[in-house]
């Protein structure tokens, strides 16, 4: 063994070699897709669901968020290369709303490269109390230049119609279909969705994202609908793909023996080791994790970077399909 002398030798050496910074995590770290083959945007994103409350989200009683705080956040995301955030006009609680939060801290102008996806279909009267679901071209229409006027813009990234039941979605797609001819929406998107929606929604328009519920142990059986995802060009956007069956309350549920050991093995979260295995399955995956906790965010910016090992990807696949549907 080399030994080194003493009197020699720079007593501050090691503390330098250990106390060099480590580079901030990008969202490019995670990868690109372009959503419509025209708006690339990083894998890791950010849902603004969370963004307006603490605690559990899309409740009349909400506790609001400090705006300072929520403002931060969304430039911190900017900052780390975010440049696809998801929102909704239904997001909101008391004092707060997702998309007057993002218009305030991003707008004026926006980012050249920032691609907001919103939503339409669901609706919250003031109080924040549910009401019907938006099903006709007027209504739909009042929701998008709700969206438009909130967020200060002349048009919208992405809209994906939001549905609830086996319904045809022919009438509500077209619909926002003729908005997109009129120049008010880019692209279109579905949310809670079947693999007969997108059917019936392609035969009308081009449709760049799913938005459906997915992760670990959440929908196994959309394992082939996510691959014919890949393989027609159109981006799989899980959302509570870390909340699973949490929902709207977050990552409440105990975690599982198999997710803390890979997360243990590569000095993760466990909420890191979902992110990336999302993203391990297939480059048209986009996460969008959403929190109001700046460190929160910056860990879910760098499980981007997070690689799994076949043998750890086949002992969570194994986890994934076991799940009761």
């Amino acid at each position: 063994m080399t030994t080194t002398d003493s009197t020699t030798a720079d007593p501050t050496a090691t503390d330098k070699a250990t106390t060099a910074p480590v580079p901030a995590p990008h969202a490019s770290d995670s990868g690109t897709w372009a959503l419509g083959g025209d708006l690339p945007v990083n894998r890791v994103g950010f849902g603004a669901m969370r963004l307006p409350q603490h605690g559990e989200a899309l409740v009349a009683n909400a506790v609001p968020m400090d705006r300072d705080r929520a403002m931060a956040v969304l430039r911190k995301a900017v900052d780390l290369g975010v440049n696809h955030i998801d929102t909704a006009a239904f997001y909101f609680s008391p004092l707060r709303s997702a998309n007057e939060l993002i218009n305030s801290a991003l707008g004026g102008p926006y980012p050249d490269d920032l691609v907001i996806t919103t939503k339409v279909g669901p609706a919250r009267d003031a109080s924040g109390a549910w009401s019907e679901h938006a099903r006709t071209p007027a209504a739909l229409r009042a929701q998008v230049e709700e969206n438009l006027r909130q967020l200060g813009r002349d048009h919208l990234d992405v809209v994906n119609l939001r549905v609830v039941g086996p319904d045809s979605v022919a009438e509500r797609f077209g619909a926002l279909a003729e908005l997109r001819e009129a120049g008010l929406i880019r692209h279109l998107g579905l949310s809670n969705i079947t693999p007969a929606h997108l059917a019936e929604a392609r035969e009308i328009a081009p449709v760049v994202c799913v938005q459906n519920m997915y992760g670990i142990g959440v929908r196994p059986e959309y394992e082939e609908f996510v691959r014919h995802c890949g393989e027609q060009g159109i981006a799989f956007v899980p959302f509570y793909a870390i909340a699973a069956a949490g929902r709207e309350t977050g990552a409440t549920a105990p975690e599982s023996e198999e997710v803390l050991a890979v997360a243990a093995a590569h000095d993760a979260t466990p909420a890191q080791v979902r992110i990336a295995w999302t993203l391990h399955q297939g480059p048209h995956l986009l996460a969008i994790p959403g929190t109001g906790d700046p460190a929160h965010l910056t860990a879910n910016v760098a499980a981007g970077a997070l690689r799994l090992t076949r043998e750890e990807l086949e002992l969570l696949d194994r986890v994934h399909r076991n799940a009761e549907a």
